[in-house]
């Protein structure tokens, strides 16, 4: 099977890509992907170059991976700065690297878009391609677990905070599998929005006017522009994200004295709601929780959505219901050098978030005495 390299997601296939994706993510769709491009979030400066890897045969495509060649290591949630340090104090270069994952964009889901293939089957082919291009590691993060490994692909694990829909009539019903004192809590919180004079709207991508665009864009720039960094993702982006793909979006907005005060993006598809940017003008008690969290949660059980991915990281989504879930990515060197080490440092790395993922669990808010 031939592998070939395109540097424009435009050259696949749209027939092709199609047929051959195994999920409905919208970050796994064609048209997030050529968002990135066209609007300049990929490529340039950004330091991340799309390498989109092709399989033909004699048939005609049998997969693909959205891919990407980085020159930095943010954006990407499974963090590898203290290996890029190794490397440069043995006076080697850690850069470039091949990424297989979508940009900026810490959700799970098939790397690898083929009938033909699996997800492990393809590790070997990433080695000989970055054996061949000069290209020093490669990483696919984020994807489906791997049951067999070669013995120089490494597994690394992070630990997100879902919730699950489990036949919830209502959030009431949802508040009701609680211990009395963290739903006694939580309704306090959600009782603070009302005492503080906030309304909350949610608004689906088609129902998103120019005035909430710029709103929410405002907002989204916010937390960078605090921490003095630049923004990941620019206006276009979204433009594109809420014109093109506007059934997958959902803008839920907080006003207070009938003025936009903050606002929460999320996406969906048929089965998962993802929540991505929060950001405010205006600092309100509780209000973060009440946008990213529970305005979530209401929304798939209004639309019988299984399941809440609300981001990376974040301990206070445990109180809040959200369970602790592992994610999985896999990594390749080319030194063979650091092989060892990295080995050990992910095996560690794997025990550690395990005991983390257990106590994770210990602390959720349900009634395990209620039947």
């Amino acid at each position: 099977m031939k592998v070939q390299v395109l540097t424009d997601i435009d050259s696949i296939s749209s027939t092709d890509w199609q047929r051959l994706a195994g999920d409905d993510s919208p970050f796994l769709s064609q048209a997030y992907l050529h968002g990135l491009e066209s609007s300049g979030c990929v490529g340039g400066d950004s330091g991340w170059h799309a390498y989109h890897l092709q399989f033909d045969d004699d048939v005609g495509v049998q997969g693909i991976i959205p891919a990407y060649v980085k020159t930095h290591s943010w954006g990407e949630f499974v963090f590898d700065w203290g290996w890029a340090e190794a490397y440069e104090q043995h006076g080697l270069e850690y850069y470039p690297k091949l990424v297989c994952t979508t940009p900026f964009t810490p959700v799970s889901g098939n790397k690898v878009h083929s009938h033909a293939f699996t997800h492990g089957e393809v590790l070997g082919t990433l080695s000989h391609l970055c054996e061949a291009q000069s290209l020093n590691s490669w990483h696919m993060l984020f994807c489906p677990k791997i049951e067999q490994l070669p013995p120089d692909v490494f597994e690394r694990h992070t630990v997100q905070f879902h919730w699950f829909n489990r036949d919830y009539v209502n959030f009431d019903d949802f508040l009701s599998r609680f211990t009395a004192r963290k739903r006694k809590n939580t309704r306090k919180e959600r009782q603070s929005i009302v005492d503080q004079g906030l309304a909350v709207v949610q608004l689906r991508g088609a129902d998103i006017g120019d005035k909430e665009l710029e709103f929410f864009f405002e907002c989204y720039q916010q937390p960078y522009l605090k921490r003095g960094h630049t923004p990941h993702l620019n206006k276009a982006f979204f433009e594109h994200l809420f014109t093109q793909m506007p059934d997958n979006v959902l803008l839920v907005l907080a006003s207070h004295q009938q003025r936009y005060v903050a606002s929460a993006l999320f996406m969906f598809d048929c089965t998962t709601l993802y929540g991505r940017y929060w950001g405010c003008v205006e600092e309100f008690n509780n209000l973060h929780f009440e946008l990213c969290y529970y305005q979530g949660i209401e929304f798939c059980i209004a639309n019988d959505i299984a399941s809440f991915n609300p981001g990376a990281q974040g301990e206070h989504k445990i109180k809040r219901g959200f369970e602790p879930v592992i994610t999985y990515s896999y990594h390749w060197v080319k030194e063979p050098g650091f092989r060892g080490a990295i080995k050990d440092f992910c095996r560690q790395e794997c025990d550690d978030l395990q005991q983390y993922f257990t106590s994770c669990q210990q602390a959720l808010p349900f009634n395990t005495n209620a039947n």
